[in-house]
């Protein structure tokens, strides 16, 4: 079976196609700058082991129709693709960004899933138009594949009442559904599974705080398998410091910096959204190049990380509270997986909550799922390698084929 994952995005397209019978990624690329003259498609095709042979092409793409010809031209081409044909790919699995209320996991697109989907735009303009342009596309260039959406809200939709209201008129929940939805569901969801089978112990009997640290940012507490909050709220902007994303805020700024500024609500949405989080706060929103500035003496940059790992502890200290016991502190994404100083300084001076690191095992790099807990720590700390685009093809084949 082979299954194409796709994640459209306003002008690109991401992609990965995976031969299940492993499973195993046989190409992945994107279509980045759809709809300019300078658009880029970078094309990565499998070859012997794990090594990929890298494509790129720079050329107009007039939508995101030529783009996704594009793509079907390359995995088909007689001397370099890897299928035969279009009629290959079994299913096709999508990226869908907000499912609001409406679902709870994954499904096979009929009608009345767009129907919802498009219902849930609202919540979600930036990214749910998007989606639907991808389903629209694909579904006409495969015709015969089975199109499964895969939620990032959909692992959150079990957190209860208490955890994903706030505290304002409950008709407002009630009519317009204004509540806490948490975003990277996908990663969430993975990285606690693949945990799980890592500790050889049954997800459903274990407590576990996930850390997804990219350029967004984002926290889960799952107890017994199931998300009981999250730090993302009704949009991607709650919760921790991200890369422009200021994360928590008092809600009563938005008002401050219109009275006092002249600020309209798009500059201030432009600013808490784009120019905010590490980039606001030292310039720049890589953490590696933040890391950098620190090192040689750069105040803000100092302090920048200072803020972003302490958001984070006192989002492990919530989160232990709501769970009652920690089995397991798990990092992933960019950051997470790739930077030992966040996770030292996230894990430092909480031996009292049972969380220690080995330094070794931390500053030790691998690609792998590993402990880097201490033989002192009572709490396993891992770092596991997150895959959504695995994910979604998973979830794809389990509804296939139930």
């Amino acid at each position: 079976m082979k299954i194409l994952v796709i994640n459209t995005g306003s002008s690109s397209i991401k992609y990965k196609l995976f031969d299940m019978d492993g499973p195993k990624a046989l190409a992945l690329g994107v279509v980045e700058k759809i709809g300019s003259e300078d658009g880029i498609l970078t094309h990565k095709m499998a070859v012997a082991g794990d090594r990929f042979v890298k494509k790129v092409e720079h050329s107009p793409f007039e939508d995101h129709k030529a783009g996704m010809e594009r793509i079907v031209d390359l995995l088909t081409d007689p001397q370099s693709g890897v299928i035969r044909d279009r009629e290959e790919i079994s299913a096709v699995g999508h990226r869908v960004v907000h499912g609001g209320e409406s679902f709870q996991s994954t499904c096979i697109i009929d009608s009345r899933v767009m129907e919802a989907i498009r219902e849930n735009s609202h919540l979600a303009p930036l990214h749910n138009p998007a989606n639907i342009t991808g389903i629209d596309v694909s579904m006409n260039i495969f015709p015969d594949a089975i199109h499964v959406a895969v939620f990032d809200t959909a692992f959150h939709q079990t957190i209860p009442m208490k955890a994903f209201l706030y505290a304002i008129p409950f008709d407002l929940y009630e009519k317009e559904k204004i509540r806490r939805y948490g975003f990277h569901g996908t990663s969430h969801a993975y990285v606690a599974e693949r945990a799980a089978m890592f500790m050889g112990i049954s997800l459903e009997k274990l407590s576990l705080i996930t850390i997804h640290l990219g350029n967004g940012a984002s926290m889960a507490a799952i107890k017994h398998g199931r998300c009981i909050d999250t730090s993302m709220g009704l949009t991607p902007l709650e919760g921790l410091v991200m890369g422009t994303r200021s994360g928590d805020v008092d809600p009563a700024l938005p008002f401050f910096l219109s009275r006092h500024m002249g600020m309209s609500f798009e500059d201030i949405d432009r600013l808490l959204n784009e120019d905010s989080g590490l980039k606001g706060l030292c310039g720049t929103n890589d953490m590696r190049e933040v890391i950098e500035k620190r090192d040689a003496g750069d105040r803000k940059a100092a302090v920048a990380i200072e803020l972003y790992c302490y958001r984070i502890k006192k989002y492990i200290g919530a989160y232990f509270a709501a769970l009652g016991n920690l089995d397991a502190l798990i990092f992933t994404a960019g950051v997470g997986e790739n930077s030992p100083l966040i996770r030292e300084l996230c894990c430092d001076n909480m031996s009292g909550m049972g969380i220690c690191i080995d330094p070794a095992k931390n500053y030790r790099y691998s690609n792998k799922i590993r402990y880097i807990s201490g033989k002192e720590s009572a709490v396993s700390v891992l770092v596991v390698p997150t895959d959504e685009e695995l994910k979604i093809a998973l979830e794809t084949k389990r509804v296939i084929q139930p």
